[in-house]
């Protein structure tokens, strides 16, 4: 069903804090800025629902704890405030690192983070395809490319994992290897309907930008709806032409909310929910 859906990353200044790995190697988050902001993670929940979105997207660096007693925290303030958290985003990581122990270190670190999707409750990850970068390489069907059938093949493995955690894996046009609609299909195709898409209005640009969406729209499991904004001023014409895309491609997931200014988040927020609702 189409629904408003709000992401962390929109909200990533008055969360303040994000939080990375502590140098023990024990587990432990600790922060990676110095200041705290205006908002926790546990209260995101009840403001959200006040500005009239129910889904929620939560980027794996705003944790400031995986222990089991804060996720279920978070679920009891998700259930409160009638809030679904339809994905972990998890942000980093690179499958196709050509360095096999880099690689391997990092499928660990990302199956940890189903392994916390799946006890925080969501119903879905985004794990990033890859972060090698292959234009230009020559190739004929990219579905050969062996870059390409790295990233499915580990897209499928923790795909399998992240079945057993209650978790759907995602993957989205967002970093290098999937900088192209081609690549993005090849992937998809090679995991065989295993592993979904997030699309990002925003990682495509340029004179080629609406074919390229439309290529992906039709497989999109979620939308990341992400205005422009030259001079400040939010680009409607631009905006509205995505999301007719979106709506052609009969869409019918959650439109994730993606402002990535630095100030006015929630008055940002709100004028692309007013935008959006017009198509859920």
């Amino acid at each position: 069903m189409p629904r408003l859906s709000l992401s962390t990353w929109s909200i990533h200044r008055p969360l303040g804090l994000g939080y990375g790995p502590a140098d023990d190697g024990i587990g432990r988050l600790v922060p990676d800025q110095d200041e705290p902001g205006s908002h926790s993670l546990l209260a995101v929940p009840s403001r959200m629902a006040a500005h009239g979105v129910n889904t929620l997207e939560i980027c794996h660096f705003h944790f400031p704890s995986t222990d089991q007693s804060y996720l279920d925290e978070l679920r009891t303030s998700l259930d409160e405030a009638g809030v679904e958290l339809f994905s972990i985003l998890i942000d980093a990581g690179d499958i196709t690192a050509e360095d096999m122990t880099q690689r391997d270190a990092d499928l660990d670190w990302i199956r940890e983070w189903l392994d916390v999707a799946g006890g925080c409750g969501a119903s879905h990850a985004r794990i990033i395809a890859g972060q090698t970068d292959v234009e230009g390489t020559a190739h004929g069907d990219w579905r050969d490319h062996p870059v390409i059938r790295m990233s499915a093949d580990h897209l499928k493995m923790l795909a399998a994992y992240g079945q057993d955690c209650g978790v759907q894996v995602i993957t989205e046009n967002f970093r290098a290897l999937t900088k192209r609609p081609e690549q993005v299909l090849a992937i998809l195709d090679l995991c065989e309907e295993q592993v979904g898409l997030c699309a990002d209005y925003g990682n495509y640009g340029g004179p080629t930008k609406y074919d390229d969406l439309t290529a992906i729209l039709p497989y999109a499991d979620s939308i990341h709806a992400k205005p422009e904004y030259p001079n400040g001023v939010m680009d409607r014409t631009d905006f509205n032409r995505c999301l007719d895309l979106s709506r052609d491609a009969r869409f019918d997931g959650p439109y994730s909310l993606i402002f990535e200014g630095s100030s006015g988040e929630w008055d940002h927020l709100n004028e692309i929910r007013d935008v959006v609702k017009a198509y859920v």
